[in-house]
């Protein structure tokens, strides 16, 4: 299955759960759509930052909840290891010895609390990685490829969902609040204008299509701004980056200088 293809069928059995629900699309309706999609049990997602306090943010039973606490509470398992490698960690059966010396205590009580695989997925773009989504399988699973490939669609879809989540002033990226949701009845057109300034900065910048994504996607986590409002000023015209800032520094908003060439 192509790339598009899937992440549009993704995207529709989101906003379906989403529309059951009665709410607008959040990430609370990837973890749900991916746990009736996958050979998966329950799915959880938690917010996690090398200079922050990391917290779950969603799960949808007790035993991924409970998987969620312990590995941010003992600080080992797939969830960190994804977190911090910035790679999937597929975990087939928890009983294997290898993984119970490498997560001592995590293996234990994860398979005490109902668990037997667990595939954690970095949510991630480019240097920037604002979470981690958890499956979790109660009977030893191994995920094909087309599994994987539809279960990595969801760890893409709900980064984009929570790096254009508001950020709060005050309590730093990931305080309290919960992440934005978003209506899917745009989403097309939402996406064609992430797509079109990413267009735009690759000429700016004189960068692939992909340092591009990753520079636009930077700038509005590290400024706490909507994915959405950033793509819209540049496209606009109100911001400009800086050709020589690397992508998880600060780039310049120009909007006051072009105001001062315009008069």
């Amino acid at each position: 299955m192509r790339a598009g293809s899937r992440s549009a069928r993704i995207q529709v059995l989101v906003a379906e759960q989403a529309a059951r629900r009665g709410g607008r699309a959040g990430v609370v309706d990837v973890c749900t759509a991916a746990v009736a999609a996958l050979p998966v049990g329950g799915a959880g997602l938690s917010a996690m930052s090398r200079t922050a306090a990391s917290h779950p943010l969603c799960s949808t039973d007790d035993i991924s909840e409970q998987l969620e606490e312990l590995q941010l509470t003992l600080g080992e398992g797939p969830c960190v290891d994804a977190f911090l490698d910035g790679s999937a960690v597929l975990t087939p059966d928890l009983l294997t010895g290898q993984l119970q010396d490498r997560w001592a205590v995590f293996a234990d009580a994860a398979l005490e609390a109902g668990a037997r695989a667990v595939f954690a997925l970095p949510l991630q773009v480019g240097a920037i990685s604002p979470g981690v989504l958890d499956l979790y399988a109660d009977v030893p699973t191994v995920l094909n490829a087309e599994q994987l490939a539809d279960a990595l669609a969801f760890a893409d879809l709900a980064t984009l969902l929570l790096l254009d989540a508001r950020i709060g002033r005050t309590s730093g990226p990931y305080g309290q609040q919960a992440p934005a949701e978003r209506d899917f009845e745009d989403l097309d057109g939402y996406r064609a204008e992430i797509d079109q300034a990413t267009g735009i900065l690759t000429v700016q910048l004189g960068i692939g299509i992909d340092e591009a994504f990753v520079r636009l996607r930077a700038h509005a986590y590290m400024r706490g701004r909507r994915l959405a409002d950033v793509a819209a000023d540049v496209v606009a015209h109100r911001l400009r980056f800086s050709p020589h800032a690397e992508p998880d520094q600060d780039d310049r908003d120009d909007r006051d200088d072009r105001d001062d060439e315009d008069t």
